[in-house]
């Protein structure tokens, strides 16, 4: 991301008050109006910091929203997760708002404290996607997300009581389960941009795997390859495992050991020298490694062509 201050926005609260809204019902809980949002005109002079979640449907934003080193246009709805300390920027194409509409739900992390959420929070890999893998929502998809939006605001706007907090956490959890489910139905249902990624992916793989890459580089890491497909690492993986029932590491893997079966069943390389063609240091680890994968070593899968 190109290098600009930072605005850290350490509370709900100043967010609030930076935004030009009222100051927020619960200090550490709020469902904003994305229409009542007010943008400053230097937006897109910083990057943006937040100490808190955010989860938002957002429709007609008319800006590019930066996040690592991805765009995405606003140009219709979408379903975007931000954790605490992520960075963005926001480039705005107009300062008018007069058809932006949807909401933004802030948690600060204190408000999972002692629940089932201060630890399970982490396990929803969402969040770590970058905004081009954000979730589209169907209309009935939003609709149950509404419900759940107005849930929760309804809770925190009325006189709280010994069972308020752990409702709202009960919807928050709701919420992202459905999100869940979301994803994994976008995974399954964009057919054509998840096999034209697939198509990439073993391009690269197989271009990396049959040039010199592996003995100046080494083997290719996860974060490479989501890096060199513009998603991110934690998006790949889910989609595999989705889709072919694979992590990219597992995949990585797998496309290694049929180069690696190819050069032993039709070469008179050596062990050692087959190994250090796939970007092994030591012939020893090359040999643990595809024992490991394929239950034999890679002399006795030799001599099986022989």
């Amino acid at each position: 991301m190109e290098q600009r201050p930072i605005q850290h926005i350490k509370t709900i609260s100043e967010f609030h008050r930076l935004r030009g809204l009222a100051q927020p019902e619960h200090p550490l809980l709020s469902v904003v109006d994305y229409a009542e949002v007010k943008r400053p005109v230097d937006i897109g002079d910083v990057n943006l910091m937040f100490d808190f979640y955010q989860i938002s449907v957002k429709r007609g934003m008319n800006a590019t929203l930066k996040y690592g080193q991805q765009a995405y246009d606003f140009e219709e709805g979408v379903m975007f997760f931000a954790a605490p300390n992520q960075v963005l920027n926001i480039q705005p194409n107009s300062l008018s708002t007069a058809d932006r509409s949807g909401w933004i739900l802030l948690i600060h992390p204190d408000f999972f404290w002692h629940t089932s959420l201060a630890k399970t929070i982490k396990q929803y890999d969402f969040f770590g996607y970058s905004v081009n893998e954000a979730l589209w929502l169907s209309t009935k998809e939003e609709a149950t997300i509404n419900r759940i939006i107005d849930n929760i605001k309804q809770e925190y706007t009325t006189p709280i009581d010994a069972f308020s907090k752990q409702i709202i956490i009960d919807q928050i959890e709701s919420l992202l389960s459905y999100s869940k489910r979301f994803y994994h139905r976008q995974f399954i249902t964009r057919e054509l941009s998840n096999h034209q990624l697939l198509a990439q992916l073993d391009n690269l793989l197989t271009s990396y795997l049959t040039t010199d890459d592996l003995v100046s580089k080494g083997l290719p890491t996860v974060h490479y390859i989501a890096d060199q497909l513009n998603v991110s690492p934690k998006y790949l993986s889910n989609l595999l495992n989705v889709l072919i029932g694979q992590s990219t590491q597992q995949y990585i893997h797998k496309k290694l050991i049929e180069q690696a079966k190819e050069k032993l069943s039709t070469t008179t390389l050596s062990v050692s020298e087959v190994s250090y063609g796939l970007g092994f240091e030591h012939s020893q680890s090359f040999n643990k490694f595809f024992k490991a994968k394929t239950n034999q070593s890679p002399l006795e899968f030799r001599r099986s062509f022989q």
